[in-house]
């Protein structure tokens, strides 16, 4: 974890591994035992209803032996791994508080993007185009089912390529996206994917992720969905007041 003012926060956004043996869980299944089968099946059905022949031919990631079974995430923080999307904020909380953390007050989280200086973006004041992971050309909903709004829980979103950059990219990648605090940084604070928080009236989420729309840095923030919402851009990275 990287020390803020008073708090830590996590330097990459959460994976998740299962908390009784310590097995990794899939990032594009929700970190839920139910909901990570109830999305299989349903996706087995509707894959081949939507897009065009690749689109539907297009097979879904494994969803590993232990999310058949009970399961509990965990929340870890690691570099070079895709982060665990499909997070609701009760599993977010959940997982952090597995982890021996807790979920970012919104306070927190924005003072760890703008870095030591306090600045609207991790990398300065004023927006620069692909410094981070978002505001992508490609938005995977349009490109598998030919409609941006459908189907945001099918567990093939992440796994597509821009070229050859994916659209989620491993935790660290985008070099650039860091929030520096001294000598240490935070990364991917804007972009990749949206990060659950304690908001101020609601839980809401941050930051953007990667094919969002926006230019707000830091100060990006939905909260229009109730605490059980969760896609295929929704995940979180977790903070810890030092002992």
């Amino acid at each position: 974890m990287v020390a803020v003012q008073g708090f830590c926060i996590d330097r990459w956004e959460v994976s998740t591994i299962d908390h009784k043996t310590s097995r990794a869980l899939s990032p594009y299944y929700p970190p839920n035992p139910s909901e990570a089968l109830e999305v299989e099946d349903y996706w087995r059905f509707a894959a081949r209803l939507f897009g065009d022949v690749a689109a539907q031919a297009m097979p879904l990631p494994e969803l590993p032996a232990v999310q058949r079974e009970r399961f509990q995430a965990r929340a870890v923080s690691r570099a070079g791994v895709v982060p665990q999307a499909y997070m609701s904020y009760y599993e977010a909380k959940r997982a952090c508080e597995l982890g021996g953390k807790r979920l970012c007050s919104e306070t927190e989280w924005v003072t760890a993007c703008g870095g030591q200086q306090g600045r609207k973006f991790p990398y300065g004041d004023r927006y620069q185009a692909f410094t981070c992971n978002v505001f992508r050309n490609h938005h995977p909903a349009f490109v598998l089912h030919r409609n941006s709004s459908l189907g945001h829980r099918d567990p093939r979103l992440n796994l597509l390529f821009e070229e050859t950059d994916p659209l989620l990219r491993p935790t660290g990648a985008t070099a650039k996206c860091v929030s520096r605090w001294g000598e240490d940084a935070v990364f991917d604070m804007v972009g990749n994917l949206d990060e659950w928080v304690e908001g101020e009236d609601r839980p809401a989420f941050v930051g953007g992720f990667y094919a969002r729309s926006t230019n707000k840095g830091c100060e990006a923030k939905v909260d229009v969905h109730g605490p059980a919402y969760y896609d295929y851009s929704t995940g979180t990275r977790c903070c810890k007041t030092p002992e």
